[in-house]
């Protein structure tokens, strides 16, 4: 039932936001903008990081950060920021807290038939935002948005997310320029990844496209895609000699 299958996605968030180590792994970018001068694309490739960090009240949360080693092919440095692709966060932890119990309130759920009797044929879950002014602060997803989940049902873990929202906000307007409004459709593509002998499902592709609708701006297609590969464990590990020894090279 669909409650089971919540309930089952439930735990392996639980298990995801306990277990997971700090980590790191290679990040591969393309980023585009059409129409626009080439100077606006990029190819960045970077060491992605995910760190487990303490908050004051004794919580932990799970930092992203990232550095860039290469910008088309040449140091950073070299490259003016405007080629600097812009980046997409969250989905790291955030995509499998959208089909959940805790999202329970803030989403409308409907569990597909399974028209197959294939072996591995996975659960579809759909879902849409279901926001009001008394649920919306605590909501994950805070424009109106809808997509669907694939889960294996082996393993009971989400492997892939798509999400669609009609009115996304994709340039903050200021004291210059009103803002830029469009369609977003972000797509994530989950594999298993083993750390130190227990199993979590790590994003492998992302895909994030923004097409604008404001009036007066022309149309305008904003394009990421990133790869993740080599999943490693962040740790330092060091070695005492006894007195007088010298360290090995």
């Amino acid at each position: 039932t669909l409650d089971e299958i919540l309930e089952r996605l439930e735990a392996n968030l639980n298990h995801y936001d306990r277990n997971l180590p700090s980590l790191f792994c290679d990040e591969h970018i393309v980023s585009r903008v059409k129409p626009g001068s080439n100077e606006k694309n990029a190819v960045t490739d970077s060491v992605f990081r995910l760190k487990r960090t303490v908050n004051a009240d004794h919580t932990s949360s799970l930092v992203e950060s990232r550095e860039i080693k290469t910008v088309d092919g040449k140091p950073p440095a070299s490259q003016p920021m405007k080629s600097l692709p812009s980046l997409l966060s969250g989905v790291f932890e955030g995509g499998f807290a959208v089909v959940s119990l805790s999202q329970k309130a803030c989403m409308k759920y409907k569990l597909e038939r399974v028209h197959s009797n294939r072996p591995g044929e996975p659960y579809v879950v759909r879902f849409a935002t279901d926001l009001t002014p008394a649920n919306k602060a605590a909501c994950l997803v805070q424009e109106k948005s809808e997509g669907k989940v694939l889960i294996d049902p082996g393993s009971m873990e989400i492997t892939h997310l798509e999400m669609t929202t009609l009115h996304h906000v994709i340039v903050r307007g200021d004291a210059f320029g009103a803002p830029v409004v469009g369609k977003w459709f972000v797509t994530a593509d989950y594999a298993p990844v083993v750390l130190d002998g227990d199993t979590f499902w790590m994003p492998s592709e992302i895909t994030s496209r923004d097409i604008s609708t404001s009036e007066g701006f022309r149309p305008t297609l904003w394009s990421f895609e990133a790869t993740y590969r080599n999943y490693h464990r962040m740790e330092v590990k060091s070695r005492i000699l006894p007195g007088g020894g010298t360290a090995e090279p």
